[in-house]
């Protein structure tokens, strides 16, 4: 894709995470009903228009690019431009008031995140990236911080339960330790923080590339690093994160290894 292509699409992104935030800001301010899906996850009349409403701006922004959802599933193919959205990252917490909850919506281009934005209408901030062209907080240029040594580092965790009985439950108690703080500020939250310098180290189990492809982008544009646990690449199929300053990412993989 050349420059304006890509210009065009985070408009669009950025677009589509507003029109989203207006759906969401109704239904905030009226209450939902909520229901359960087959996955015994929850989910809102807010969610389901929101995305209707982030698919309307996308497909019209670049008509050639697939659009995969949360609550609608894939349109289109996996393979060249596709649209990767979470309209509600956080159901639980908005159907419980509480303003932990974002839009998320990233493109991948032939299985490479190219830019992201993460939407927290409540909560008051947006945050985007593109490829080569930095990470933006509120229209202010950010980055991550400079921390290289782990006794200096803030750490925050969120979806950790499959590791307390993972091999590396000890290793990351260790690692706690020896941190400067721990912190869950979980979902969106620790991932803005890391971008914009006021924390070190992110990892997260049990999510899928819905709720961090927008991330990855953002946190990788700010100069931080951001696998899986593994220290892996992303994919469609990640389910867990580990993403920090430079320094502070490799000496936590190194430490996390199985």
């Amino acid at each position: 894709m050349n420059d304006q292509r890509w210009d065009t699409a985070l408009t669009a992104a950025r677009e589509a995470a507003e029109a989203a935030a207006e759906v969401i800001r109704h239904y905030w301010r009226r209450g939902v009903d909520v229901e359960i899906k087959s996955d015994a996850t929850p989910v809102t009349i807010a969610d389901r228009e929101a995305e209707q409403a982030i698919r309307a701006v996308l497909s019209r922004a670049l008509s050639d690019a697939s659009i995969y959802g949360e609550e609608f599933g894939l349109d289109g193919e996996r393979d060249g431009l596709l649209w990767l959205v979470d309209p509600l990252d956080g159901t639980k917490s908005f159907v419980r008031r509480t303003p932990f909850f974002s839009t998320q919506i990233a493109l991948m281009h032939r299985g490479e995140l190219v830019l992201g934005v993460s939407s927290a209408p409540i909560y008051g901030e947006t945050m985007w990236a593109s490829v080569g062209a930095g990470t933006w907080f509120n229209g202010e240029r950010v980055q991550v911080a400079q921390t290289v040594d782990m006794a200096q580092a803030s750490i925050s965790t969120g979806n950790i339960k499959t590791l307390t009985s993972d091999a590396r439950w000890h290793a990351l108690g260790q690692l706690i330790r020896d941190s400067n703080r721990i912190r869950g500020y979980g979902d969106f939250c620790h991932y803005h923080l890391l971008a914009r310098g006021g924390l070190d180290l992110v990892i997260e189990s049990d999510v899928n590339i819905l709720d961090i492809a927008a991330l990855a982008v953002i946190v990788r544009e700010a100069g931080g690093v951001f696998t899986d646990l593994e220290g892996h690449a992303l994919t469609l199929d990640t389910h867990s994160v580990l993403a920090g300053t430079s320094a502070i990412h490799a000496q936590a993989l190194q430490r996390l290894a199985l």
